[in-house]
């Protein structure tokens, strides 16, 4: 999936709102029923209708409990510390950070260090998964360990991962190119940025 697809799946993430305004009827969706709509009273529901709702100032968006301060320079810190990949608050932080603080990023408290402390977890990670591909191909591994890593993060990711694994199918045939010339040639191709620039430009001139 790409990065489009992968936002448009983080859509149907609920999230609550303070709806500005009343509304009785219950409105029936695919996915559930949403409402009724009471004035000042959070309700849950889809992060599209959500940023529908938002655009159209009809509410305040309650940003997820894993969207503060103290909880992501943890993650921040466990990420740092860890050899392997850690487990994420959300499966779609990335993309539904770019779609709240694209949108409503006056409702959140703290917003400029939260955005930051987001794409700090996220440049370490890829640079992790960068490191992770390097020494597989030193190590003229068959396996790697990808467990945690968010649909976003593998779709970025993919063609470094296609193409470690192509070389290593390559290397296992009779060939008169030695390991480590190869692995170091590839290294250098992993030095190069990855990651949704859009998302990041979005993140950091969202207001």
């Amino acid at each position: 999936m790409d990065p489009a697809e992968i936002e448009f799946m983080a859509e149907q993430e609920y999230i609550s709102i303070i709806p500005k305004f009343s509304d009785m009827r219950r409105i029936h969706l695919i996915a559930g029923d949403i409402g009724p709509f009471r004035a000042g009273i959070p309700v849950s529901l889809p992060i599209w209708v959500a940023i529908t709702l938002r655009k159209k100032e009809k509410c305040t968006i309650i940003p997820p409990e894993w969207m503060d301060v103290d909880l992501l320079e943890n993650k921040l810190e466990e990420e740092k510390n860890s050899r392997f990949f850690t487990k994420m608050p959300s499966d779609h932080y990335m993309s539904i950070a770019h779609l709240i603080f694209s949108t409503a990023g006056q409702d959140i408290e703290n917003a400029e260090k939260i955005k930051t402390l987001i794409k700090d977890i996220w440049d370490l990670r890829i640079s992790k998964a960068r490191s992770s591909a390097d020494t597989f191909l030193k190590s003229g591994g068959r396996h790697a360990g990808i467990d945690f890593l968010t649909q976003l993060e593998i779709s970025t990711l993919r063609p470094l991962l296609l193409d470690a694994l192509d070389t290593v199918q390559w290397l296992s045939a009779p060939s008169g190119q030695n390991l480590n010339d190869t692995s170091t040639m590839l290294s250098e191709s992993f030095s190069g940025s990855a990651g949704p620039s859009r998302l990041f430009t979005s993140l950091r001139r969202s207001q």
